[in-house]
């Protein structure tokens, strides 16, 4: 393997890492936020109860987020200088609005939170949780808006000079309708994982003590936990398929060889079906090969045009397009191949919409066994609830992967309506000056010391989520300004 394809692999794996902690953060960060303000409201017990035990579990997932968050931004000028040397005028800005007015509202707010249960008085101290949740979709939205000028560059010009792409309007980076459609979306996605993560250790909970007796006094508190959770998955879900038909159409205009390596179409076609299963060579050098098996007629039409009988674009069309306006050979004189992995692209695509399955699944048994105040008591609930967790997890990482590979082999990808010159390879992201053994070295080490906070993650995670929501009363305002902050947890 070359500097590329370990550089590539390395940023993969410290990605994925990492994002598997965010859309936690961004979820459970505001119904932490929800349970305080019932607890402030209504005064009982139980929200305060769930606050601090779903409270509790933020914090770990907060606090190992931005442990292997700080490494994304190392690599952009180590291993993709070039990338960085391309892009960094406009790429620059989001991530240091993200770093100024978003991190820093997390950083301060969630300290005050974490230090100030018997210090702030109660307004105060839950505006700290509301102020550190908003500070979390800030972040999200920021990073976002960075991502989304690399599928859709705007707001830029190419100055032949320097050979650099230049900020012109900071304004149309921010509000790029790649933007305007991913972050509503990943938002979605966020409250899914975070619903089904509170939904699915409340069920856990009321099987256990409804096995220890039908009328034990936590069952309430878990139910209503249970149900929240499942509200909040009700209504994630519609705004993830919503968002993710808009997001469609729109990548079918600006990226179209994304959406036609989803579903593996070789040729064009009208009202194109959508593929539950494919067999033959995805590899996609021979596309005669390949079979679609199980189809939903005129789908992948309606995904991309709206029209059930629109016509998608198919692979081969798309090189041929592709080559003419941006080159068919690289410097060297090698051919360029404009096409995605198309084993990663299928399959990602449907592992991303097959996981959220599950969710689903918990979301309508939990409304049907809680119905009539009723608390769950079946085991095999337990096992749902527990085999559910990871999956909108899953299902959002697998969305991640089938963005950024669908988008090879442009790191950023040229805009069809925009200017053609602003676009880059990934082949020519790369740092020159990096070798082989530095990558190595560093992806050894990164893959270690991520799988070591991994382990102390899921360990952390799992010790306080069996512990179940402690039962303390609340601290009193203290007004001694001799009295030192305390840490609540």
């Amino acid at each position: 393997m070359d500097v590329l394809e370990l550089a590539r692999w390395q940023f993969g794996i410290t990605t994925v890492y990492h994002f598997i902690l965010v859309p936690l953060t961004i979820g459970l960060s505001t119904l932490v936020a929800i349970m305080q303000t019932a607890w402030v409201r209504t005064g009982k017990q139980k929200y305060y109860r769930l606050t601090k035990f779903y409270g509790k579990l933020l914090l770990i997932n907060f606090a190992l987020g931005i442990a292997t968050g700080i490494v994304q931004e190392f690599q952009f000028g180590m291993n993709w200088s070039e990338y960085s040397r391309f892009v960094g005028d406009v790429f620059g800005a989001p991530l240091a609005m993200e770093a100024l007015m978003a991190f820093f509202l997390e950083s301060t707010f969630l300290g005050l939170w974490i230090f100030g249960w018997d210090r702030l008085p109660k307004k105060v101290h839950l505006a700290t949780i509301w102020s550190f949740a908003i500070g979390s979709l800030l972040s999200a939205y920021f990073i976002i808006a960075a991502n989304s000028w690399m599928q859709h560059p705007v707001g830029a010009e190419y100055n032949a000079e320097t050979g650099r792409a230049e900020m012109t309007d900071i304004w149309a980076v921010l509000t790029n309708n790649t933007t305007l459609a991913a972050f509503p979306h990943v938002i979605a996605t966020a409250f899914l994982v975070a619903g089904t993560f509170v939904a699915g250790i409340a069920v856990y909970w009321m099987v256990r003590k409804s096995r220890e007796s039908k009328t034990h006094e936590d069952l309430p508190m878990y139910r209503t936990a249970a149900r929240f959770g499942a509200v909040v998955m009700l209504l994630a879900g519609i705004g993830v398929i919503v968002t993710g038909d808009i997001q469609a159409k729109l990548m079918f205009e600006q990226q179209p060889y994304k959406m036609a390596a989803a579903e593996g179409l070789c040729h064009t076609e009208e009202g194109a079906a959508f593929s539950l299963l494919t067999i033959g060579n995805l590899a996609g050098d021979d596309c005669g090969s390949v079979q679609h098996l199980i189809e939903v007629p005129g789908m992948l039409a309606f995904m991309a045009t709206g029209d059930w009988d629109g016509t998608v674009l198919g692979l081969d069309d798309l090189q041929e397009m592709y080559a003419e306006r941006y080159g068919a050979t690289t410097p060297d004189g090698e051919e360029i191949s404009y096409q995605p992995n198309l084993m990663i692209t299928y399959w990602s695509f449907r592992l991303m919409i097959g996981l959220a399955a599950f969710s689903a699944a918990l979301c309508v048994a939990i409304f049907w066994f809680t119905r009539k105040n009723k608390a769950i008591d079946q085991g095999w609930m337990s096992k749902l609830a527990i085999i559910s967790l990871p999956m909108p997890f899953l299902a959002g990482s697998f969305g991640w992967i089938f963005t950024e590979m669908g988008r090879q082999p442009f790191v950023v990808a040229p805009n069809p309506t925009g200017s053609d010159q602003i676009f880059l390879m990934t082949m020519f992201g790369v740092s020159e000056s990096t070798s082989v053994t530095e990558v190595v070295i560093s992806l050894t080490t990164f893959t270690l010391v991520y799988a070591i906070l991994g382990v102390f993650w899921f360990k952390l995670m799992h010790r306080y989520a069996i512990e179940g929501a402690p039962n303390p009363e609340p601290e009193e305002h203290s007004t001694d300004p001799d009295r030192p902050m305390s840490f609540a947890y």
